[in-house]
């Protein structure tokens, strides 16, 4: 089989290539990488070429040309970053002056990261329908959900989206409930990184209520010091993290406005470092990559933690779901026509009733040769449906805005967001964003 991974020298993909290398079935053959920077893709041949330690069975080629690497693909990880760290540095310092939370998938930023990100998806899903016309999108990039519900539109269900957060979620409360993982249904629902875990079945009774009860287990991973137990057992339902952003809104934004640097801001100089090192020191690049990431995994959230004072980040919290893990289940899953059950971003077809049967939603799938299938997610309470709701309003403005170039629906995505409690704040950091951003002039 052939991968195909867009975004080829991003910072992740010897995860990818590390998950391959111990795959049993020895499914990909050839792993073809394209980036549109020759000398990030260089850093991460070099870590890939000390990690696959002469593993020649799995072929590795790099390309800058597009069509190249699209002709004959079988599946495509799309994992680009439109403007890299530094334009994520803006999505997230511009929303911060305005007196809004910065972050790049949630509310101001988010939307702008899409509004650049969601045209180029689309010009790559046109390619992949003329270059790849059976071949899989397995979509990475962020926001997850709004660019693969503009993709879907000309791929179908050929395109699936993927996130890590749902997954390690799960994985966290199956160990707090001491079950193991294989062994639970899990009944999550939602948005990309709005979504909540409101179920844990094993032998056909829900352990959740148990784990309530219990205030040393729901406090023992990363979304009980997060969320706290008495809001945890409120809800009757544990919230992706995420939801941070928006149940602890005031403190948060007050959070990141004290911070010296932000998230991308920290990634930009992280990342930085660590390719010119790689190029200076060549023969070091496995060993740097997995120093920079353990660095990048601890940092994770740390706004998040500061406000709720939950310290540092616990080894099992570290233990989340994995991009690549999913990734490489999910292709497996339609390659051999092996029946699984994974959390994924794909339209809801009904699965989800208080949203239009096209909305793309995060839940239970399962999966085989047809690819994923939803599974109905039962009565959603009102607290949790509007607010999807809203989101999912901000997000059809957003698509609608990339693919029109309509200043008017970028206007209406940031204004009526829930993160954004002033039309005057959204039109000032619109006009901010289209003048920082020169994919975003014809926005003006």
């Amino acid at each position: 089989m052939r991968l195909v991974v867009l975004g080829g020298g991003g910072f992740r993909v010897p995860l990818v290539h590390a998950r391959l290398l111990h795959d049993p079935d020895r499914l990909v053959d050839e792993l073809v990488l394209h980036d549109v920077d020759p000398a990030r893709l260089r850093a991460i041949g070099a870590v890939l070429e000390q990690q696959a330690s002469g593993a020649s069975w799995l072929r590795v080629r790099t390309t800058g040309d597009l069509d190249t690497a699209l002709a004959g693909a079988d599946v495509v990880f799309s994992a680009i970053r439109v403007g890299g760290l530094t334009g994520r540095t803006l999505d997230e310092r511009v929303a911060l002056r305005h007196g809004l939370l910065g972050q790049e998938t949630v509310g101001v930023g988010g939307i702008c990261y899409a509004l650049r990100t969601v045209p180029v998806a689309v010009r790559i899903a046109e390619r992949m329908a003329r270059l790849a016309p059976d071949a899989w999108l397995i979509n990475f990039s962020n926001p997850a959900g709004v660019v693969t519900e503009a993709v879907s539109a000309i791929l179908g269900d050929r395109v699936v989206g993927i996130c890590d957060s749902p997954v390690g979620l799960c994985r966290r409360v199956a160990t707090a409930l001491d079950v193991p993982y294989s062994d639970a249904w899990f009944d999550y629902v939602g948005l990309n990184h709005l979504g909540w875990l409101r179920g844990v079945l094993v032998d056909g009774r829900d352990r959740l209520p148990a784990l309530f009860a219990d205030e040393q287990a729901l406090t023992s991973f990363e979304e009980g010091k997060l969320f706290g137990a008495g809001w945890l057992r409120t809800l009757r339902a544990i919230p992706n993290e995420y939801l941070h952003y928006y149940y602890y809104a005031r403190e948060t934004l007050a959070q990141l406005q004290e911070q010296p640097s932000t998230r991308g801001e920290f990634l930009r100089e992280q990342q930085e470092g660590f390719y010119r090192r790689v190029a200076e020191r060549p023969g070091d690049a496995l060993r740097l990559w997995e120093h920079t990431r353990d660095e990048r995994e601890r940092t994770y959230l740390a706004e998040g933690r500061a406000v709720s004072g939950a310290g540092e980040r616990a080894s099992c919290d570290l233990d989340g779901g994995g991009y690549e893990r999913v990734a490489v289940a999910l292709m497996t899953a339609i390659a051999k026509n092996r029946t699984s059950t994974l959390i994924l971003n794909v339209p809801g077809r009904g699965a989800v009733s208080e949203l239009d049967p096209d909305a793309v939603v995060e839940l239970p799938c399962v999966v085989d040769g047809n690819g994923p299938r939803p599974v109905t997610a039962g009565p959603i309470p009102e607290h949790c449906a509007g607010l999807m709701r809203q989101v999912k309003a901000a997000e059809r403005a957003t698509i609608s805005a990339a693919i029109t170039r309509s200043r008017e629906q970028a206007l209406l995505a940031m204004a009526t967001h829930p993160l954004v409690d002033s039309v005057a704040v959204a039109e000032r950091v619109l006009d901010e964003y289209v003048a920082a951003f020169g994919e975003l002039a014809d926005l003006g």
